[in-house]
């Protein structure tokens, strides 16, 4: 196997994990999840990037985001707050 389909692979098992840990009861709302799981997505997405270009990178981003879509939503907000006075 390469270095690019290893990083896909891996991508994969992280949409995997994510689509798992959704599906389980929490009483956080899944918030310790989706730390763990943006601190671990984070490098796996630049070693997709580094292994496979720009624009595979931007197709797993987009994928990533679509399933991390409340946590950025927040961060969204909270940057609107401190830019907005």
């Amino acid at each position: 196997m390469t270095g690019a389909n290893l990083a896909l692979g891996a991508a994969c098992l992280w949409f995997l994990a994510a689509n798992l840990i959704a599906v389980l009861p929490s009483r956080d709302h899944h918030w310790r999840a989706a730390y763990g799981l943006i601190a671990v997505g984070v490098p796996i997405l630049g070693w997709v990037v580094y292994t496979n270009g720009p624009w595979i990178g931007l197709l797993v981003l987009a994928a990533g985001a679509s399933v991390l879509r409340w946590p950025l939503r927040y961060l969204g907000r909270w940057v609107k707050a401190r830019v907005r006075p």
